[in-house]
């Protein structure tokens, strides 16, 4: 491995003789009328081309000039044919699983693309495109594509140091980056760069992530990426029979197979690889040589396009293990994951979410509901990091969704409302799930609070009948065919898990730490505003089972998105209440 690592920047160089030549015959002049400086020998030198820095004579910009070495596409298109050959030989022996000739062949599309620069010029041009919006942070150097040919190309030179070998601060925070890019790349472009070895991935001086070499990518479809994420979400719930019908429709297992002797194969190696914290400390490395085991004695194969992803992951996943050694990709993915399931609007990724929180059995959780949203934030926090909010990526900002101040603290209250000198702000899961993105998100806890006035208001019309001695009163109406005591609500184990349930959410929502703001100089606990007043009370009767909750400052904590309750949460919970509480009624009074 050791040897093998030298083929990323360290192979000995051709001579400078002949690469200029090449350089005149693929650019069609001599090279110094197109640089006016070119450094002598290579910069670095890998296996299927070399590097000179130099500078364009137009405009004077600093460019890295990558020229291909001599007959490289003859030398390896050799190898290929010699080995596919050797694929179709052992084809005839069902017992080797491996698809050999579709592995090469894919290998073969990708290594071809990667010997042409023009291709290789347009995919960094294009993937460039992809991140400047999400993640400026993310840098690809510039194309000069009147410079570039098959088997010579100009771009942009950008300084810096290998990630892998970087001693700054940043460089955690950075490797975030990159895992977000990557699974960007992987479960929403569908446009995967396939080559993050340690000398493309680079820390700019200003603390920013260049990723070089755009030669090798391959290309998901959105079968394949909303099949990924479908499949991690079983994985959580470790719904086995649901992950193999998954492995199915990613091409792990043809269609037709009988998957009763892969399933408690499957589940052994997933049972191994979630103990000791689950889903999110998987060693990905693992388990994928775990799986290609598989591949042995049953009909499990790695697709040939996975099997480029598997590399690319593995190698990411090394990168980041040399400066941290508790890293776990899988645990740090989770947050992208949660991102794309909260804010992807497909059906598929949808449906995928309900399960996450619901799981088979139909019942919220709200643990996993507390994961999600926790998992929101952790991305954000990654987002933000190498300079990703001073840039004003989008993905960043997903913290200030529905927090955006307007010339009021609260629009919906009167303009009295003093600002305080240190803006109030919500978390951002609190304000993610009044936003208009967090609409279908919202619904889930919304069924749980309407469920939960209901109980507490069972509960305490309970409390009340008993201390008036209602609960063993005779009926009135012996013949009304009405039963008295149906007329008395009654508290179930169900209602109790609901209440809890709710109670954890709301903890989570609005833990945090902030300073009372004031209204014309008076503590907002003070307020006598009508709103307030109705707040308090509506909080306090809420929570009046819940232990340790302090409605003061929930209120507090509540006071940056009051225009987004009052507007969106208050209505729908009253209406759904209202429905429910007379439905139950009639059920236990008629019934």
């Amino acid at each position: 491995m050791t040897e093998l690592q030298k083929l990323c920047d360290k192979v000995p160089s051709f001579p400078d003789d002949i690469a200029m030549t090449l350089l005149e015959e693929e650019l069609g002049r001599p090279w110094s009328e197109i640089y006016s400086e070119l450094s002598p020998s290579p910069i670095a030198a890998a296996s299927l081309g070399q590097v000179y820095k130099g500078r364009l004579k137009e405009n004077g910009d600093l460019v890295a000039v990558k020229v291909q070495r001599p007959f490289v596409l003859e030398t390896v298109t050799i190898d290929l044919f010699i080995i596919r050959n050797l694929g179709l030989v052992l084809r005839r022996f069902p017992q080797v699983s491996i698809d050999v000739v579709g592995l090469v062949d894919e290998w073969a599309a990708r290594f071809f693309e990667e010997l042409d620069y023009v291709n290789e010029g347009e995919n960094g041009t294009r993937f460039a495109e992809m991140m400047k919006r999400d993640l400026p942070q993310v840098v690809v150097p510039k194309t000069y594509n009147k410079y570039t040919s098959r088997k010579v190309l100009t771009t942009q030179w950008i300084d810096g140091e290998k990630l892998s070998q970087s001693t700054e601060d940043d460089v955690g925070s950075l490797v975030s980056v990159g895992v977000i890019c990557y699974l960007k790349q992987l479960l929403d472009t569908g446009f995967f760069h396939a080559d993050p070895h340690p000398g493309n991935m680079i820390r700019t001086p200003d603390g920013k992530l260049a990723i070089l070499d755009f030669g090798l990518v391959t290309k998901l479809t959105d079968d394949q990426k909303y099949g990924m994420i479908e499949a991690i979400a079983h994985l959580i719930h470790r719904d086995y029979d649901a992950i193999v019908k998954d492995f199915v429709k990613l091409g792990f297992i043809p269609e037709g197979v009988n998957l009763d002797p892969i399933l408690p194969v499957l589940a052994k190696v997933f049972d191994q690889a979630l103990e000791g914290g689950g889903a999110k400390n998987i060693n990905f490395q693992e388990l994928a040589a775990d799986l290609a085991q598989i591949t042995f004695d049953y009909p499990f194969r790695i697709p040939p396009y996975f099997a480029l992803i598997i590399r690319a992951i593995g190698v990411l996943e090394g990168i980041a293990l040399v400066g941290d050694p508790e890293f776990a990709i899988v645990d740090e993915a989770y947050p992208y994951i949660a991102q794309r399931l909260l804010t992807d609007e497909s059906p598929r990724l949808r449906s995928a979410l309900r399960y996450t929180i619901y799981g088979k059995s139909g019942v919220f959780n709200a643990e996993r509901f507390i994961d999600v949203m926790q998992a929101f934030e952790n991305f954000i926090r990654a987002a933000k990091s190498g300079g990703g909010e001073d840039l004003k990526g989008s993905m960043a900002e997903l913290a200030d969704i529905g927090t955006q101040q307007s010339t009021s603290l609260v629009p919906a209250f009167p303009m009295t409302i003093s600002q305080p000198e240190q803006p109030i702000k919500a978390r951002a899961a609190l304000a993610f799930l009044l936003s208009e993105r967090g609409d279908f998100f919202r619904e889930f806890i919304l069924d749980e609070i309407v469920k939960a006035i209901d109980a507490i208001s069972r509960e305490q019309l309970i409390q009340i009948a008993a201390s008036f001695g209602v609960g063993n009163a005779t009926p009135v109406f012996s013949m009304a065919p009405v039963r008295a005591r149906a007329l008395l609500p009654t508290i179930t184990e169900e209602d109790r898990v609901i209440l809890n349930n709710v109670e954890k959410v709301v903890k989570f929502l609005t833990a945090g730490n902030l300073s009372n703001p004031t209204i014309d100089g008076v503590c907002i606990l003070n307020c006598q505003h009508s709103a307030f007043r109705k707040l308090k009370v509506y909080l306090t009767f809420f929570f009046c089972q819940c232990q340790d909750v302090n409605v003061v400052y929930l209120v507090q904590e509540l006071l940056p998105v009051l225009p987004g309750i009052s507007s969106k949460i208050l209505p729908d919970v009253l209406s759904r209440l209202s429905s429910r509480v007379f439905a139950r009624l009639i059920r236990e009074a008629f019934l």
